[in-house]
């Protein structure tokens, strides 16, 4: 996590410098003008990590400047952490300076937090954990009222259980998410919320069947899936897909069939040209595919997935990089024209923009 100067001052110049330089980025490609899906200035995010700095018997959460990595910056708090993190981040120096059984070569912290209320911690070491260690964790974790792991080189201790439950109401619907630990989960919840009513919203009337590829834990699948008749996800990480049909269960959605695949595996198998034994129960002539939705890493789509995503009538397009999004659509822009536009500021104060298109055949 870099760090960044925090004040809520600023916020709003900021943003709006951000929307300008997306703005002018896809002006070429007669972008509508973009819905604008503002953070909480403070207290937004639901995760954060830090080196765990030692001075003599003294033990301090630090964090680093980019143009000088190896000089620690102690921190006393961390205002852009939800405010369940900001709580316990004192109490936590504490109990650990005041244990050495805990503290001893301990290196980083590692905090993961839900909407709900519910809170994970996790202390990572450069030693073994033993028995010591894990009794003098439970007191902490009972102290704390938190659930707590313990890492070390191919080493975890999970002392309840390595997942949360994050619940939240969207559009009338209560929705339930496991996030594992150490998996991928969207850092800002409240932003969050927002992408997925903005790609509900653009995704009503579509109808058809939809094709999701880089599902994760099934974040935009469990709010999507009751606008169309049946989806296909698709996911490469185990322990996502994991999260995944345990959301599927625990939100009643009965409509989606996940397969663990990658992007360019599912491209290759609706262009026919190989044949996956994960596909074999999956009749992909059954499906009456109107939209595509994807959600992937900051390096966009590659070559085969353009190709796919050129034969939908809809492509829901969510990005972490407006560059590789902006290289994308210039691709597509053949087949498909800007309906519809959003960015999401799930990073306030820093560079970074979460962005969405929905891109509809000309």
């Amino acid at each position: 996590m870099p760090l960044t100067r925090i004040n809520p001052a600023d916020y709003s110049t900021l943003l709006a410098e951000k929307v300008s330089r997306f703005e002018r980025s896809f002006a070429s490609f007669e972008l509508p003008a973009p819905d604008v899906f503002a953070s909480e200035p403070l207290h937004y995010r639901l995760r954060a990590e830090f080196r765990m700095w030692h001075e003599g018997a003294r033990v301090d959460y630090a964090m680093f400047a980019a143009d000088d990595p190896k000089t620690p910056i102690t921190l006393q708090d961390f205002p852009p952490a939800v405010e369940s993190i900001g709580s316990v981040m004192p109490r936590l120096r504490e109990r650990l300076e005041a244990s050495e059984t805990l503290k001893r070569r301990l290196f980083q912290v590692e905090f993961l937090a839900t909407l709900s209320g519910e809170l994970l911690v996790s202390l990572i070491y450069h030693r073994p954990l033993d028995e010591a260690w894990e009794n003098a964790a439970r007191e902490l974790a009972q102290a704390l009222q938190v659930r707590l792991i313990g890492r070390s080189r191919k080493q975890k201790i999970v002392l309840d259980r390595d997942w949360l439950l994050e619940a939240f109401e969207l559009d009338g619907r209560q929705l339930l998410y496991q996030q594992i630990e150490g998996s991928f989960t969207q850092p800002n919840g409240g932003v969050n919320r927002q992408m997925l009513g903005w790609a509900r919203a653009r995704a009503q009337g579509l109808g058809g069947d939809l094709l999701e590829l880089y599902c994760g834990n099934g974040n935009f699948t469990i709010a999507l899936a009751p606008l169309f008749g049946r989806v296909l996800a698709t996911e490469v990480s185990k322990s996502s897909v994991r999260a995944a049909d345990y959301n599927l269960d625990a939100n009643g959605v009965d409509n989606v069939t996940m397969v663990r695949m990658s992007s360019d595996e599912i491209s290759a198998a609706f262009a026919r040209v190989r044949e996956f034994r994960r596909m074999k129960d999956v009749d992909l002539d059954s499906y009456r595919f109107t939209t595509l939705f994807v959600d992937p890493p900051r390096c966009g789509l590659d070559a085969a997935t353009l190709a796919l995503a050129s034969g939908f009538e809809n492509i829901l397009y969510v990005s972490c990089n407006p560059q590789t999004l902006q290289e994308n659509v210039a691709v597509l822009s053949g087949t498909h024209r800007i309906g519809a536009a959003a960015v999401f500021d799930q990073f306030p104060y820093t560079h970074h923009l979460e962005c969405g298109l929905l891109l509809q055949r000309r």
